[in-house]
This record gives C-alpha cells, structure tokens and sequence, in this order.
C-alpha cells in the first residue's frame, strides 16, 4: 500500500483517538493519591497550618441556610463552589453568603461530566456559571471545581481563558451517599486530613442521596472540633495559600 493511501486509509481514526487521549489526559487527576503526591497546587494543598472547607453543588433555598447558621455560629469562612443552575434558583442565597464572608467559585452551571462535553460546550457552560455568579453577587468568581473533579484539556483551556483556577480536594466525606452517617462523614474526612489540605462537603443533595445533606451539617461540628485539636485554622480557599 502507498504511503499516502495508507495515511488517508488509517489518519481519521488515528487523529480521533489522539484527540480523544489529549482531551482525557487530565482525568489521571482524578486519582487522589496520584493527585496528592504529584499535583499539589490542583489538589487545594496550602499552609500546613491550615486546612481549607468548600461545600458543592448548592446553593440549596432548603439547606445552603443552615450551614450559613452553623458556620456563623463557630466564626468559620468556607469557599462554596456554586452550580449555575442552582444559582439561579436562589440568587439571595448566594447573596447571603458573600454578605457573611464566604468565597464562591463554580462548579459549573450543570452538574454534567466534562469527558462528554466539546472544547466549545465546555467553556460556555463555565463562562455561563462564571458570569452569573458575578451579575448576581457583584464579584467575579476565581475558582473551578470540575462535577465529579474530572477535567479536561478543554476545561483547562477554558479555566485559562475565563481566569479560573481549577481546584479539587485531599479529602472528602463520601457524603453524598445514601449509607452516609454523621460519623462516618467525619472519619471519612479525617482518615485523609493533613494540615494544608482541603475538604470537599456538600451543602446540597440535588445531585446526592435525598437528605443527605443532614448528615453533612451534623458532622460539620465535629470535623472543625478535630482540626482545632490538631492544630489547624479552617477557612477558604483564599486563605489558604492557594492562588486563586
């Protein structure tokens, strides 16, 4: 066979799958040992003296208020990583939340994966969360979280355009599952804490098991009672040496 009979033969599905490769590299972040180790800055690593709290998927008219309460009460700041869909639905929420000091950064306007979404679907759909949240709450978001912290080439590119930084976590309740108590959302969380890292809750259950959220606030006490013993300040991201 020729050579450029072959190449026209075997180059669209070559092409395909390395485009495909390129787009899906990144979601090696996913793994959070690997992440962790290698990717410090994207894993939220910041002060060994700190260790910073974000909350998804909100805000939550029902639930978002009561960690509003519960965070005030114990003179706590976190960095919430907003959907834009939900967003919309309860702007004074969002309001409430940088009025009490809080950081918000997006998580998108659809909790939707990004492995199914294009360069184009990709940065609309932050762009989109990124201008709503400044049109709602007068201040520009900086921070991403990738739905399920998978990214992508396409999000990278888009984070840069946009003047976001990505930003996952080194520990996580598993509070969105149904079989989730209060105390195991808190072992969870601190079986994987270190100082410098950073927790991912959730203030929702729009996408987690129905209530779920319950479990989450009653296990915020105890996990901020756990870093005060250990020695670690909890705040936001922005306090947390990260760049935002």
């Amino acid at each position: 066979m020729k050579p450029m009979l072959r190449a026209g033969l075997l180059g669209p599905p070559v092409l395909a799958t390395a485009s495909l490769i390129v787009h899906a590299a990144p979601v090696v972040s996913t793994f959070g040992p690997l992440r962790n180790r290698v990717m410090p800055r994207l894993a939220g690593q910041g002060r060994a003296d700190h260790v910073a709290l974000t909350f998804d998927d909100g805000p939550d008219r029902l639930s978002t208020p009561h960690f509003l309460k519960a965070l005030d009460a114990r003179g706590v700041h976190a960095t919430f990583f907003v959907l834009g869909s939900m967003l919309v639905r309860a702007p004074g929420v969002a309001r409430e939340m940088v009025a009490a000091g809080h950081e918000i950064g997006i998580h998108g306007w659809h909790h939707r994966p990004l492995l199914l979404r294009g360069p184009r679907a990709t940065h609309e759909d932050l762009a989109r969360a990124r201008d709503a949240v400044a049109g709602i709450t007068g201040e520009p978001p900086r921070l991403f979280r990738p739905p399920y912290g998978v990214l992508t080439t396409a999000a990278h590119l888009a984070c840069r355009r946009l003047d976001l930084t990505p930003v996952l976590w080194t520990a996580w309740g598993e509070d969105w599952r149904r079989r989730a108590t209060p105390r195991s959302v808190h072992d969870t969380v601190a079986r994987d804490l270190t100082g410098g890292g950073t927790v991912l809750l959730h203030d929702s259950d729009c996408t987690s098991a129905p209530g779920s959220w319950r479990n989450t606030l009653a296990a915020l006490p105890r996990i901020l009672d756990t870093c005060t013993t250990r020695g670690w300040r909890v705040g936001p991201l922005r306090d947390h040496g990260v760049p935002g």
